[in-house]
């Protein structure tokens, strides 16, 4: 594999996934810019990874198998006077334009981590150095491996700096099985109801089932009324016709769940909470199993 490829590949028995290296298919302010998985290749012709939206300079650069740190809480942006900088992990650090509330749509500037590599044929990790600020400071270890049907990301993260972190972390999951638009061909499961205090009219929520009536022409998103919090916890989506689908399985205790997506994406949101005593470690691991029925 070259040092200068701007994708990155790891391969198993059933998968191959592609990921962006740090910088290149993505360097915004919103996502974790390791592990940035941009293609997920079952049996040599299932696909699963999709854009945030179809219309180029959209969106906030969402692709894929993509996570994200501080949607809610940033790490030190209150303490952060206007011109200074914040933590974003996985990102960098990122500039407080103004005195206006942290919103993780919008633009900051970005000041890098500096990010070592090490590829293997069927994993690769990413070592986030850290970089003091405020004191704030993560060492972050992510490694992406395959196995069988497996894709797992493994994160270990430690607080090598002198205030408590505090924040959560999710992975967005942009999901369009082979390409098939949202629409009633796809159902997404959950081990609990998923009805819900406000659902949108394009989906129907029958149980622990989520199908959609029609392809959405808008946003849609839903938290299942259902969710409590729960360690191995699992979602599960499937396309009926071809009956390929993937499941997400996560052990770790979950804070929140969200289904969010768009005609043509799918996007389940499992949360975990991040907090860590300086000195101290986090870690666990997500593990995707992608398959045919």
């Amino acid at each position: 594999m070259s040092d200068n490829s701007q994708v990155l590949k790891i391969s198993g028995e059933r998968l191959e996934v592609e990921i962006a290296r740090p910088g290149t298919f993505y360097s915004g302010s919103r996502f974790d810019w390791t592990g940035f998985i941009t293609g997920v290749l079952l049996d040599g012709k299932h696909t699963f990874c999709a854009p945030e939206s179809l219309i180029p300079g959209e969106g906030s650069g969402g692709f894929g198998f993509c996570n994200e740190f501080g949607i809610h809480t940033p790490i030190g942006y209150d303490e952060a006077k206007p011109g200074e900088k914040f933590h974003k992990i996985g990102t960098g650090l990122l500039t407080r334009p103004d005195e206006s509330d942290y919103f993780f749509f919008d633009k900051y500037e970005v000041t890098p981590f500096p990010i070592k590599i090490d590829c293997a044929s069927d994993q690769i990790t990413f070592d986030v150095e850290p970089v003091e600020c405020k004191s704030y400071a993560v060492h972050m270890t992510k490694t992406v491996c395959v196995n069988k049907n497996r894709m797992i990301i493994k994160y270990i993260l430690k607080n090598v700096g002198f205030k408590t972190i505090h924040t959560e972390e999710y992975c967005h999951n942009f999901i369009s099985i082979d390409n098939n638009p949202t629409c009633s061909d796809y159902v997404l499961k959950f081990p609990y109801s998923a009805e819900a205090e406000e659902t949108p009219q394009v989906l129907t929520v029958k149980g622990n089932e989520i199908t959609w009536n029609t392809q959405p022409q808008n946003d849609f998103y839903i938290v299942p009324g259902g969710f409590k919090p729960v360690e191995n916890h699992t979602w599960e989506l499937v396309h009926k016709p071809s009956g390929v689908g993937v499941r997400e399985i996560s052990n770790f205790p979950v804070q929140k769940v969200a289904v969010w997506g768009k005609g043509h994406v799918i996007s389940p949101e499992v949360f975990i909470e991040v907090h860590i005593e300086p000195g101290q470690t986090q870690s666990w691991e997500r593990i995707y199993e992608f398959f045919t029925i």
